[in-house]
């Protein structure tokens, strides 16, 4: 499933004149965000200000295949693996038309803002979770 598309902007590169490697996991980290407003039905806001959960990074892994220039136009997957009780599992494919920039997998957790601790999923978040996991 495509969940981003974005283009390599002046911001993303270094003197080289490629992407800065940290840009990618910033292009993640935006990746997961649409993911959660998209698809599972939660945006940002709502999950820090209303619920007062987070879904931190606490594994991450990259391979990096080809250099991104300026002006490309990258597109985003992010396949979710596995819903555990707290955590999930995704990859990632970064492209460019359809060349494969990067791969990565990642774990994320459900954490409690407040007590800085992880949590369950939220019952309707995990079902919407699920259901992309299976499909």
């Amino acid at each position: 499933m495509q969940v981003l598309e974005l283009p390599v902007r002046f911001a993303h590169v270094d003197a080289a004149g490629i992407v800065f490697y940290p840009r990618y996991f910033e292009m993640l980290n935006a990746a997961v965000e649409q993911y959660f407003a998209d698809i599972v039905g939660v945006d940002f806001r709502q999950m820090h200000l209303d619920r007062h959960i987070g879904v931190p990074t606490v594994h991450l892994e990259a391979d990096f295949a080809v250099p991104s220039r300026l002006g490309d136009r990258l597109s985003i997957d992010l396949i979710v693996d596995k819903v555990g009780r707290s955590s999930c599992a995704i990859r990632y494919v970064i492209r460019c038309a359809d060349e494969v920039r990067m791969r990565a997998s990642a774990t994320l957790v459900c954490m409690d803002l407040v007590k800085a601790s992880a949590v369950p999923w939220p019952d309707d978040m995990r079902a919407r979770m699920l259901v992309e996991a299976s499909g």
